[in-house]
């Protein structure tokens, strides 16, 4: 497997994609999830006027530095509370996935209040069926995601593998598959293996991220209950190829949870230079859990 990170690694230091692909190459990491969010929140990417040059300039930034867009995650949003406007925002992920030659983007499914499990389902397929025709012109698969577990009375959504094989089943396109974030799957009871295995091929992309079990915190491995032997055993079990990705969100607790001293706030935030130190280990990290299962690949 290669590895691979998030550009949302830099989302507290920098509104530029290519500056968070520059610091994420600079640690090691040749293979990169680019997250449409990022530009949605500052409506500037693929979300300026002229999308052709900015989608030409990653290109060609990603070319001079050496590092492969491999797969993205769309804005999060409520697609089935949906004027036409995030759907119209999801189709433009979808194109640019086709331009720079990423065949793999996370759409998270929707869920509304009082809709049953059926009802869900049908609900997310008509918001999945634009996307998929256009991603039809490139090749994209489409990836929905197990959510992390949430018990509100009244809600449905999709946080389990068994749960996520209907979504597909239901949907039934042949780019349509699953992107597996262990985790949110940290936070169920079956094994991460066992989950695998139900999966098997339909897992096209990875979501690497640790917690406590009880809370998506989006810690680094190692640093919460995530049992990684279970994993990368369901992994080969199902003969998965593609990268191990991190999402591991903020390695810092940000400057508004601690206490505050207004005299001086020099390291009120984190130093960006601590930033890059993390992302080195975080490269470290991943080299280590892929080399002790002999699957590490440049």
């Amino acid at each position: 497997m290669k590895l691979a990170t998030s550009t949302g690694d830099y989302s507290k230091y920098t509104n530029s994609q290519m500056k968070a692909l520059e610091h994420i190459r600079n640690a090691g990491f040749k293979y990169a999830d680019y997250n449409f969010g990022i530009d949605h929140t500052h409506q500037n990417g693929v979300y300026l006027e002229d999308t052709k040059e900015y989608i030409n300039s990653i290109n060609e930034f990603c070319r001079k530095i050496g590092i492969e867009l491999v797969q993205a995650h769309s804005p999060m949003g409520e697609p089935l509370e949906d004027d036409g406007s995030f759907l119209s925002d999801t189709l433009r992920c979808v194109d640019a996935c086709g331009a720079w030659g990423i065949k793999r983007l996370v759409v998270h499914s929707g869920y509304r209040r009082g809709l049953s499990p059926e009802e869900t389902f049908e609900e997310n397929k008509r918001f999945f069926t634009p996307l998929l025709d256009r991603a039809e012109n490139y090749g994209v698969n489409i990836l929905v995601e197990n959510f992390n577990k949430m018990c509100i009375e009244g809600l449905y959504w999709i946080d389990n593998a068994p749960d996520l094989l209907r979504m597909i089943d239901c949907v039934d396109h042949p780019l349509f598959h699953a992107v597996w974030d262990v985790g949110h799957a940290n936070m169920q009871e079956m094994p991460q293996d066992e989950a695998l295995r139900l999966m098997g091929d339909h897992v096209l992309a990875l979501h690497v991220q640790d917690n406590m079990g009880n809370k998506d915190s989006h810690l680094t491995p190692f640093l919460g209950t995530l049992n990684l032997d279970s994993v990368m055993n369901g992994l080969l079990d199902i003969g998965y190829n593609g990268y191990f990705t991190f999402e591991v969100g903020d390695v810092f607790t940000p400057s508004n949870k601690r206490r505050r001293y207004d005299k001086d706030t020099r390291l009120e935030s984190a130093p960006i230079e601590l930033r890059d130190a993390y992302e080195r280990y975080l490269y470290a990290l991943g080299k280590c859990i892929l080399e002790k299962y002999d699957c590490f690949e440049e």
